[in-house]
């Protein structure tokens, strides 16, 4: 009888502090999405308190900072995504 090939998925709890005209805030959301990775997304221009909570974990006011099932990521990049998320990398 063949082997079935069972797969997976954790499920990652991922947020993703943003402002609506940063874009490479956009670039990483549209990463997510095109992996079909769930996230929770917070515009910290328009919410002061999950803008101090952006602060008290990542040390800086710069966006994305993305967090990871609490590990931080400052800025879109690919490689700390996929090392977090198991996500294959990409050419």
């Amino acid at each position: 009888m063949p082997k079935q090939k069972t797969e997976k998925k954790r499920s990652h709890k991922v947020i993703v502090y943003s402002t609506p005209g940063c874009p490479w805030c956009h670039k990483a959301k549209e990463y997510l999405d095109d992996h079909n990775i769930k996230y929770t997304d917070y515009d910290v221009s328009d919410d002061q308190e999950k803008s101090q909570e952006m602060v008290d974990k990542s040390g800086q006011m710069g966006v994305p900072v993305i967090d990871i099932d609490g590990k931080i990521i400052v800025g879109f990049d690919v490689e700390k995504i996929n090392s977090l998320l198991g996500i294959e990398g990409e050419d």
